[in-house]
């Protein structure tokens, strides 16, 4: 990290409100002292498998830390949603009812009576829309892939090894998992990453995973970086 420079990354929110007011807090607090240039980094799946996505997405939108630097990245999640929202192929609201999508519905106050069916989607989509507030859209539209400073790239799920940085395909960036976490080779920057859950953050030589799973374990992970150092909050 560069001299004079304190970089704070959460992992995978998952609709948990609750962990994310608390790691705000907690940021806050952390933060209140440093006097240097602040960075905020969201490693995207801000929706999805909790109960509280739209509420999670109103308080991400609100500009909590305006004296920081902000990146959201964009998870597999979104991407999922801006595609149910912009396609009409009944696989892919199948795929993110699978996954979650469901609980981001209700959030929203979409009527949701037990796993739709393909007769069901075309009605979904229209109240999605209906009920999706502007700056919401707008919000999963600016999400990004990457963000690097020093020596650390950071994403959403990883890379495909041993392909340039500038060069990884969104897919991968988005959705890799177990090329990407049992490779052993370094890839020019520490990735640090969410998507693959762990118990505890997990910190290897090439890479740093911070998705320890909060929609279901109740632990939303915060990661600072700060010159060499990295600890947790």
């Amino acid at each position: 990290m560069p001299q004079n420079h304190r970089l704070y990354c959460i992992g995978d929110i998952h609709g948990r409100l609750d962990l994310l007011q608390e790691v705000h807090q907690k940021i806050a607090s952390d933060a209140a002292a440093f006097d240097g240039i602040k960075i905020l980094v969201y490693l995207g799946d801000y929706i999805d498998r909790g109960l509280h996505s739209k509420q999670v997405i109103d308080c991400l939108s609100e500009n909590n830390f305006p004296e920081f630097k902000t990146v959201f990245l964009l998870g597999n999640h979104e991407q999922v949603l801006l595609e149910f929202l912009n396609n009409k192929d009944p696989s892919i609201a199948h795929e993110w009812f699978r996954f979650g999508g469901l609980p981001t519905l209700a959030s929203y106050g979409v009527t949701v009576k037990g796993i739709p069916t393909t007769k069901d989607l075309e009605r979904l989509r229209a109240e999605f829309k209906e009920k999706m507030p502007a700056a919401h859209l707008a919000f999963f539209e600016r999400l990004v892939l990457n963000y690097e400073i020093g020596g650390y790239f950071f994403v959403h799920a990883g890379i495909r090894p041993k392909i340039k940085l500038h060069r990884q395909r969104p897919e991968d960036i988005l959705w890799i998992r177990e090329e990407f976490l049992n490779s052993d080779v370094f890839h020019g920057r520490v990735i640090v990453h969410g998507h693959s859950i762990t118990d505890e953050p997990e910190i290897r030589h090439n890479r740093i995973g911070l998705d320890t799973g909060a929609y279901a374990s109740g632990k939303l992970t915060c990661a600072v970086f700060e010159e060499l150092a990295c600890r947790f909050l």
